[in-house]
């Protein structure tokens, strides 16, 4: 026997009833081997997925740790996968007590030690912000410097072309002298 973990996501639309019953037939499926057992269930509810799976920006989370024989895993991944209510799932080794989402009175994840995690939502960090905004000031500089480069080529090539234009004034009259 192994231990292991599974992590359900399900479509945010189902009740809590419906993903109870479908949690009751998944681990019917790890239960009928004897010796297997459920160790423990986490409902980790609703959250934002990382990015949309069939067009749903948000799912239900539920972790689930087993003790079961390797021989289980074939036919309840395969239950999993005919599923079309649950949009992701991944078993893996447990490696030891179930992982679970501390929350700060804004609904943040946090550390044990109370530091927020890093993730996607992290725009009001006032520190990476200050340090970008100095970070356009010095590329806002360079751009300044390349347009003022800009203008003096510009003018560059007026006065090349004033040129152009006087030595064409220069063959034609050149030209009125040879007809004379």
């Amino acid at each position: 026997m192994r231990d292991y973990e599974v992590v359900y996501i399900f479509k945010s639309s189902l009740t809590t009833e419906e993903i109870e019953g479908r949690l009751e037939a998944y681990h019917g499926k790890i239960l009928a081997v004897e010796g297997s057992e459920i160790t423990a269930v986490e409902h980790w509810g609703k959250r934002q997925l990382a990015y949309p799976i069939d067009r749903n920006d948000n799912g239900y989370y539920v972790v689930t740790q087993f003790t079961a024989s390797p021989g289980v895993l074939p036919d309840f991944e395969r239950v999993l996968k005919l599923d079309d209510d649950l949009l992701r799932h991944l078993v893996v080794l447990s490696e030891g007590e179930m992982p679970m989402p501390v929350m700060d009175q804004r609904g943040r994840d946090e550390d044990d030690n109370g530091n927020r995690r890093r993730g996607r939502d992290d725009s009001d960090d006032d520190e990476a912000d200050d340090d970008a905004d100095e970070g356009d000031d010095a590329a806002d500089e360079a751009d300044e410097a390349d347009e003022a480069d800009d203008d003096a080529d510009e003018g560059d090539d007026t006065a090349d072309e004033a040129d152009d234009t006087d030595d064409d004034a220069d063959e034609d009259d050149g030209d009125a002298k040879r007809e004379d």
